[in-house]
């Protein structure tokens, strides 16, 4: 009886002090979103540019909701573009303060930045840059600015791109552990690394021309901010001559090798303050609270902008991963609402289920029917992020966008040579001939095999009737282009899979156009629970969250980023049209 009083005692007071901690966590969170948060714009002031958290198309979040922001990690691309465009119009922003290392965007997202503050700059107001060390996208976000200068104790990165591959036939074969492929298409090559311990001619072929067209558009476009041409820039990435402050401002790179101190004074100069005079700096984050509140674009009829991000699972989807199930209901929502004239889906993905890819493609065919249905690519719009979008009205992709890939593939573990060298026997018990299809503890059988051939042959068949028919070509003249190669978006638009090179605000501005739009709003699908939402309604999946994060900190952002590719190539279901391969750009 004591035991069980002392059992009592002890479980009681846990969850008192649980119940305390909780209601404690909930004070302290209040508190944190319960201030004043209004920022402060002051006259003759100074945007400070500097991201350090990742950035993704959209973050959807509702800043209704309870303790919006306070465990989101991450800005969204729509936010960003929005800020630059009310800074260009507002009176008390004077220039623009670029302060950013290890850009965590794509090409595509990093590009369309540029293009925006290109337009903030038209206006007359300055852009400087400065940074200690500038990565390749840094410096190619920065070279939009009036003047740059690095820290004269730093570095810069200009080399030109690269990508590597890790192939597995060899270490498949030494632990008895492998995968089981089954493809359509010659430049498939999301497989290729568990078939063979080198790359491939196709591949290295695919890999080449991409980074090459990627490279040559990110050079166009500092040339033109520098005043430089496209060779001189290739002799300075081919002589590594930016590598060291004093080089890259012999190369012209920069404009100077400055303290940030010093590089402050510049910008009081600019700003006619004395040196002694405190600069009114904004920070990024801060001003998109202000820049929200703010409408570009408005009026009773609206224009939907639907994003598609992430790879594609079966399932509901969030902001990481694409599912029918929370797309669907936003082009069905958008559909069916009067006000909204044209739909912009926005797809930023390498593709992932083949299944899940023609249910949305038949959901766009649906809404396509009704209402005018424009495409914007962002970084990838490939497999089955090319699958969903090919019967679109019409295709935006921005030149540096990684697009097509139109094959399909089918990857199954299998551990047989494991299980026998170390003494594992599975025997299996059927009522037909069939019951028993497949066993990861034995050889894949020519039967199942076959039948998944034939899977794969069939929805490779319908990729290329989906595409034909979406873009008015001939099956032939697909399969011609497919093959599940992937294309930069200036190839893309040259072999007819994409209408036009431009940004999510050319398509936007095209279905506008396309419906006889003068004057319109923008409304944003879907939204998604905040994080503190979700905690709410799954604790132990909040838990896991945080114990993803602590992983992430421990392991560094490199190994994690492996870690979940792995873990994410584990939950694939059935057929794939996906990216070739994870292609890391730097």
């Amino acid at each position: 009886m004591k035991f069980l009083r002392n059992l009592l005692a002890a479980i009681l007071g846990c969850l008192i002090a649980f119940g305390i901690l909780f209601f404690m966590f909930f004070i302290f969170a209040a508190l944190l979103s319960g201030g004043d948060d209004t920022v402060k714009v002051k006259p003759n002031s100074v945007l400070e540019l500097s991201f350090t958290a990742p950035i993704r198309d959209y973050e959807g979040k509702d800043d209704n909701a309870p303790f919006a922001g306070l465990f989101e990690e991450g800005m969204g691309l729509d936010e960003i573009l929005h800020a630059i465009r009310v800074a260009a119009d507002d009176k008390k922003i004077e220039g623009i303060s670029i302060n950013t290392s290890f850009l965590l965007s794509g090409f595509a997202q990093t590009q369309e930045m540029r293009k925006a503050l290109e337009d903030f700059k038209a206006t007359g107001k300055f852009i400087y840059g400065y940074s200690d060390f500038y990565t390749q996208k840094d410096y190619y976000l920065a070279s939009v600015a009036d003047e740059i200068y690095l820290n004269p104790q730093g570095a810069m990165d200009f080399k030109g791109l690269a990508s590597e591959v890790l192939y597995l036939k060899d270490i498949q074969e030494k632990t008895g552990v492998k995968m089981e492929v089954i493809r359509h298409g010659k430049y498939k090559s999301a497989v290729e690394p568990y078939l063979s311990d080198t790359m491939s001619d196709e591949n290295r072929s695919q890999i080449k021309e991409l980074l090459v067209s990627i490279w040559t558009s990110a050079l166009e476009d500092i040339a033109a901010s520098r005043n430089m041409d496209i060779a001189r820039l290739n002799t300075i990435a081919d002589t590594l001559g930016a590598r060291m402050p004093k080089y890259a401002l012999q190369s012209g790179m920069v404009d100077g090798t400055l303290y940030f101190d010093e590089y402050e004074n510049i910008i009081r100069e600019r700003l006619q303050l004395d040196e002694e005079a405190k600069i009114n700096y904004v920070d990024f984050e801060d001003y998109i609270r202000v820049a929200k509140n703010k409408n570009l674009k408005s009026g009773s009829d609206k224009i939907a902008v639907i994003y598609a991000q992430g790879e594609i699972f079966y399932g509901e989807g969030n902001k990481d991963f694409i599912g029918q199930g929370v797309i669907n209901r936003a082009l069905e929502k958008a559909r069916n609402n009067d006000n909204i004239k044209a739909i912009v889906l926005r797809v930023n993905s390498p593709g992932g289920s083949a299944l899940v890819s023609d249910i949305i493609w038949r959901e766009v065919e649906l809404t396509k029917a009704i209402k005018p249905v424009i495409v914007s690519f962002g970084n990838v719009a490939a497999s089955g992020g090319y699958y969903i979008a090919a019967g679109a009205d019409k295709i935006f992709a921005e030149p540096t966008t990684i697009t097509g890939s139109i094959g399909v593939f089918g990857t199954i573990p299998n551990v047989s040579e494991l299980a026998e060298n170390i003494g594992i026997n599975a025997e299996q018990v059927g009522t037909n001939k069939n019951s028993v299809d497949y066993s990861l503890f034995e050889p894949m059988t020519d039967t199942f095999r076959n039948q998944i051939q034939e899977g794969i042959e069939h929805t490779y068949d319908t990729f290329l009737a989906r595409v034909a028919e979406g873009r008015n070509m001939s099956v032939d003249a697909v399969d011609e282009i497919a093959q599940g190669r992937v294309w930069s978006g200036v190839d893309a638009q040259r072999l007819g899979l994409v209408d036009e090179l431009g940004s999510l605000d050319d398509a936007i501005a095209a279905a506008a156009e396309m419906v006889e739009l003068e004057t319109y709003g923008i409304r944003k699908y879907p939204k998604y629970k905040s994080d503190f939402e979700r905690l709410m309604d799954d604790l132990g999946g909040a838990k896991a969250k945080f114990g993803e994060a602590f992983i992430k900190d421990e392991l560094g952002a490199d190994t994690y980023k492996t870690l979940k590719h792995l873990k994410q190539m584990t939950e694939q279901k059935g057929i794939q049209a996906k990216l070739p391969y994870t292609l890391n750009i730097k």
